[in-house]
């Protein structure tokens, strides 16, 4: 008679691979949690980047004053309640009902995450016709939940000329806030 061997699995190779899907599961996770919050501030400060562009290419192509201006009126709030983008024919800052046309909002960001202005931008940033920007400054995207650093928040700013590029500040590589009106990352 032929001896047919066992199929399967013993307990011993089944406790080995479980206790090595565990350690893989250790160590994977928490960068996994980097490369997500990564990819959320990388994707977050992208979609301002994007608003601030069209807004500039809108004022030169309809030769008006555009304004991308923070969706909230609250101070406790920066742009991480979203934002608005619309033609600014009277330069002031405000939408117009009568005369303005909102040309784009994006909705709010994740929860946990803040995007700030600060200098004369905490509020709002105006092109002009010509492209260049009636008010300059920096914008922080920071991830709120974790501790300031440069891996935990994207930083740019806006020069005069209107052009965005990325921003350095403190030791850190990021802008940190030290005034209510202009508060830091981690809490407004």
């Amino acid at each position: 008679m032929k001896s047919r061997s066992a199929i399967g699995f013993t307990l011993i190779e089944l406790m080995v691979t479980i206790t090595m899907i565990g350690i893989v599961l250790a160590v994977g996770v928490p960068s996994f949690q980097s490369s997500i919050r990564n990819s959320v501030l990388t994707g977050g400060i992208n979609e301002f980047i994007a608003a601030l562009n069209f807004a500039r290419g809108e004022a030169i192509k309809r030769g008006v004053n555009v304004t991308v201006r923070k969706a909230s009126s609250s101070s406790s709030v920066g742009y991480e309640g979203g934002w608005q983008v619309f033609t600014d024919f009277n330069a002031d800052g405000q939408n117009d009902s009568s005369s303005d046309q909102v040309l784009r909002t994006h909705a709010s960001l994740n929860t946990g995450y803040t995007l700030w202005g600060n200098n004369s931008v905490v509020n709002r940033i105006s092109y002009q016709p010509d492209g260049t920007s009636q008010n300059f400054g920096s914008f922080a995207l920071c991830d709120a939940t974790q501790k300031l650093t440069t891996s935990t928040a994207r930083v740019i700013s806006v020069n005069n000329l209107g052009r965005i590029t990325s921003a350095t500040g403190n030791s850190n590589g990021i802008l940190t806030y030290t005034s209510k009106a202009n508060p830091t990352c981690a809490s407004p």
